[in-house]
């Protein structure tokens, strides 16, 4: 059985999508994203699936598809859903698995039970997903103390976007996990681009 990592970031809208389909690809893995809140007829996966271009890839199927482009909990009330955890099932593959959360960290599923939580009981590795802006330290140093607090393993840091060599390099020294890479900017996002970019990362 392969590995299987989740991606998940310090924030919403860090990259988490572009970062998934760049270690995708790099690893010819498997892709897997539990739960789409909103936009599902231009899901993450299907973003994703635009982007990688090798031929083994798998694309599971979603556990929970919700029509509104809120956190998870809120659009699963609105949809007459609830989020059950036991539906949560780590998808047959022998192949490294991609799995994409939805936010950040403390992301809510339903009442009880947050993203946090569905990547201990998927027994997952995390690669997280940082960029530099004002308070992305304190986000990054938060979000890596919650994750020891699970004991969750972290296999490291990828930083998406400008660079900030003190914001980065604070970063790595404080929470001694590993940076797998920088990825800069990318103005285009195509098959070719994405395939590239495969360099930027450690993996």
């Amino acid at each position: 059985m392969g590995k299987h990592y989740f991606v998940t970031g310090i924030g919403t809208g860090i990259g988490k999508t572009l970062i998934s389909a760049i270690l995708t690809e790099k690893l010819k893995a498997d892709y897997w994203k539990p739960v789409q809140s909103g936009e599902l007829d231009n899901s993450d996966t299907l973003k994703v699936k635009a982007l990688v271009s090798n031929p083994v890839t798998v694309f599971h199927a979603e556990a929970y598809g919700l029509t509104q482009p809120f956190s998870p909990h809120k659009s699963a009330k609105l949809d007459g859903v609830h989020i059950d955890p036991s539906v949560f099932i780590v998808p047959q593959t022998d192949n490294t698995l991609i799995i994409e959360g939805a936010g950040g960290l403390m992301v809510p599923l339903n009442d009880q039970y947050l993203i946090i939580d569905l990547i201990k009981q998927l027994d997952a590795e995390v690669i997280l997903v940082s960029q530099n802006y004002l308070g992305s330290i304190n986000h990054t140093l938060l979000s890596v103390q919650v994750l020891k607090q699970f004991e969750i393993p972290v296999a490291g840091i990828i930083f998406n976007g400008d660079e900030d060599v003190s914001s980065q390099e604070y970063i790595l020294q404080y929470t001694q996990i590993k940076a797998l890479g920088r990825i800069p900017q990318l103005n285009e996002l195509t098959p070719t681009v994405i395939t590239e970019a495969g360099k930027y990362v450690g993996l």
